[in-house]
């Protein structure tokens, strides 16, 4: 049984559609058909269910699934420690990010894969979750680090030991300023300014419960400089995370009850890692392990 061949039952496995693993492996919708077809005669077994909108696997199809994740797993990390052997590795890594200070451990890895090999170039892509996640899917960028919650099933994913703080930000001559903490109740009298990941996933919403239906969300975001512009103009309040705006103008104020948010850096399944990029992921897991 070749290793391609379960590279690709295993795209269809995630994406749950023949045309969607196929885009995914750069290959053609009749060829990735015909392939499964031939392991299906091969095992003498039939591995999907074809629905008329989805995929789904047979009972063999799933311990088929987990064997290929293992031996996939098993290829990939001796591929790694040999190409790992090599004195010197240089070349490109991606990661995009959203905007959180979480970064500063990203950072720390970095630094150590270009103390050892300053070779190695790293490119930042600034963006929301679904920024990142469609570049991740288009192979413009390694790795991509999301604050949650966000949709990460379908990735390997290393959750980051740091937890963000959400607040407000407002200026010195808001009326809320003098305030220490915000409650939901505090904020119903004001226009406010939100992230389009934070509506999508609708934890501020959980958090204020009843009094969100007496919110005015007056504009939304997905990076918060601008967003600071338009505050600063209009003296509305952005909901965001603490750290996110430096600036005499704005005050930030913790959420009350505390409201937190977790980060997760994650990758492409199936995908062989350059020397490079995989370097970087040791580098995070060191850092991860001694924070």
């Amino acid at each position: 049984m070749e290793l391609r061949l379960l590279q690709y039952f295993l795209a269809i496995a995630r994406e749950e559609t023949i045309l969607k693993a196929a885009e995914s492996l750069h290959i053609t919708q009749p060829t990735l058909s015909r392939q499964m077809k031939e392991l299906e005669d091969y095992l003498g077994k039939p591995l999907f269910i074809r629905g008329s909108r989805k995929i789904s696997l047979t009972e063999e199809g799933i311990i088929l699934r987990q064997r290929a994740e293992e031996i996939i797993s098993l290829v990939e990390k001796t591929e790694n420690e040999i190409m790992l052997l090599d004195e010197e590795i240089s070349g490109d890594v991606y990661i995009g990010s959203g905007e959180t200070i979480g970064m500063q451990i990203i950072a720390k890895a970095i630094k150590k894969c270009q103390d050892a090999y300053p070779h190695i170039q790293f490119h930042l892509y600034s963006g929301n979750e679904q920024d990142v996640v469609d570049r991740l899917e288009k192979g413009l960028l390694d790795f991509g680090l999301v604050i949650q919650p966000a949709n990460i099933y379908k990735y390997n994913y290393l959750t980051l030991p740091y937890k963000d703080i959400w607040g407000i930000y407002v200026t010195a001559t808001h009326p809320l300023a003098l305030h220490n903490k915000i409650t939901s109740y505090d904020l119903s009298p004001y226009p406010l300014i939100c992230s389009t990941q934070e509506l999508k996933y609708k934890q501020f919403e959980n958090w204020a419960q009843q009094e969100f239906k007496h919110y005015h969300i007056s504009s939304t975001y997905n990076l918060i400089y601008n967003a600071s512009l338009l505050a600063k103009e209009n003296n509305a309040i952005i909901i965001g995370l603490k750290d996110l705006i430096n600036h005499e103008s704005f005050k930030f104020i913790p959420l009350f009850p505390q409201l937190e948010a977790g980060l997760d850096v994650i990758w492409k399944k199936y995908k062989v890692l350059s020397k490079p990029a995989q370097y970087f992921l040791n580098e995070l897991k060191k850092q991860i392990k001694s924070y």
